[in-house]
């Protein structure tokens, strides 16, 4: 038997943060890095394969070679037209994905909830595509301007054979990719797996949280506090490896005050400083808060059930009239809850190389998680008997699985969907339909 404080829970719970820092995930949700960095790769690329063939020009002009130089001028010659086509027609290709995107942004947004459009955001393959594209455009362009008028084989000093070789590769690239990309934004239109790419970015975040401290650790009385000062916004993230390193050197603990997702204005208290009375200075604390004008999936435990309850009620509202898709949120909210139903929550604790508790920082409890999931869709689902009776399906088999002391949310959930379907629904005979537990609504 483990001994209190030294359970499997706690050693996961208080374990070293990931040196990886935020920075990743933030320029995942920008649309400038990938296409910026194909660019750079494909000036590079232009420099190393005309490098190239100027070698291979002075090499065979050094060995008195000019029949074979005579060849691959001819070579080239004949190739011009194909680079001076690739470079009007990739603007072209460039206009028709920005297009497409555009369309699918409208189309999440309005159909299903404006914070599904992060998701097209932070696609790979759009990323890629655009990247690609105009990476290739870019080489087009510079494999022509080092076309010359000279053709005499003796004086001649670029001849880019394979600069075109290397870009019709590219072409060829872009057209796969081209392909990929219609088919990844066609099904980013379709419902079913919009909230299938929700629903596995929640499972990463529950993934990279680890597992909560059960109850709270016995903290000394906080003896300072931290103010945020930058603009005010949404706390998308913190960098937890340089908390750790700041309250390490302090000799102090630190408890992240406002929850991930929380709204912050300049002044508000931030971090909470536990077992010393002076905080780390602001240089070590600099970076450490990541504020935005969204919430990111990051370290945002609940952001999933957000929006999964989002497109339910937008699904469930007079102007959509499509309780189907309302069926199939609920069905990835109870494999969410049912996935946290028996793991600790409360505090996460993020622990030094020595193993001391550095920084606390708080997490939903089971019943923020419940409430988030069921509680606006249960107000919007009374007249809808096929969402009721899979809401009244999915409190039964969440009660099954959580533990006696997390059944209450669930009890409560469940009398207050009887309650409002008794006060809505006249006939006995339709409020004994719409209450029976169906894990399909009604089939």
């Amino acid at each position: 038997m483990h001994k209190e404080g030294h359970s499997p829970a706690a050693s996961a719970a208080r374990r070293r943060p990931r040196p990886l820092s935020p920075l990743r995930e933030h320029l995942r949700d920008t649309f400038w890095f990938a296409p910026t960095a194909g660019l750079v790769g494909a000036a590079v690329l232009a420099m190393g394969v005309l490098e190239l063939d100027n070698l291979v020009v002075r090499e065979l002009r050094e060995e008195g070679e000019y029949g074979e130089v005579e060849s691959l001028i001819a070579i080239a010659d004949d190739m011009k037209t194909i680079i001076t086509t690739v470079g009007s027609a990739m603007l072209t290709f460039i206009g028709v994905v920005f297009s497409i995107s555009l369309v699918a942004l409208q189309m999440a947004s309005g159909q299903f909830s404006p914070r599904v459009v992060r998701l097209y955001v932070r696609s790979r393959i759009t990323k890629c595509t655009f990247a690609v594209f105009l990476a290739t455009f870019l080489f087009a362009l510079l494999v022509q301007a080092s076309y010359e008028g000279n053709e005499d084989p003796r004086t001649v000093s670029t001849v880019p054979v394979f600069s075109s070789v290397m870009c019709v590769l590219m072409v060829l690239l872009s057209l796969g990719l081209f392909i990929a990309y219609v088919n990844s934004t066609l099904r980013l239109m379709r419902i079913s797996h919009v909230i299938d790419r929700i629903t596995r970015e929640s499972f990463r975040v529950l993934d990279r949280h680890g597992v909560a401290d059960a109850g709270r650790p016995g903290l000394p009385e906080a003896g300072a506090e931290v103010r945020y000062r930058g603009r005010a916004g949404v706390l998308r993230d913190v960098h937890i490896a340089r908390l750790v390193r700041a309250a390490r050197r302090q000799g102090v603990v630190l408890r992240l005050i406002p929850r991930i997702g929380d709204f912050v204005v300049p002044g508000t208290p931030v971090l909470a400083v536990h077992g010393g009375a002076v905080a780390p200075p602001q240089r070590a604390l600099r970076y450490t808060v990541s504020v935005g004008v969204e919430r990111t999936f990051h370290q945002d435990l609940g952001f999933g059930l957000r929006q999964l309850s989002d497109i339910a009620q937008r699904a469930l509202s007079a102007a959509v009239n499509d309780p189907t898709t309302a069926v199939q949120c609920l069905d990835r909210i109870v494999q969410i809850l049912a996935a946290v139903s028996g793991r600790p929550l409360g505090a996460l604790h993020h622990c030094d190389r020595k193993g001391a508790v550095r920084l606390v920082q708080d997490v939903p409890e089971w019943a923020d998680l419940v409430d988030l999931g069921f509680a606006e869709i249960r107000g919007c689902a009374v007249g809808s008997p096929q969402v009721t009776r899979r809401l009244m399906a999915a409190l039964e088999d969440l009660a099954r699985l959580a533990p006696a002391e997390r059944r209450a949310p669930l009890e409560r959930h469940r009398t207050l969907l009887e309650q409002a379907v008794e006060r809505t629904v006249r006939e006995p005979a339709d409020r004994d339909f719409a209450l029976r537990p169906d894990r399909q609504g009604i089939g």
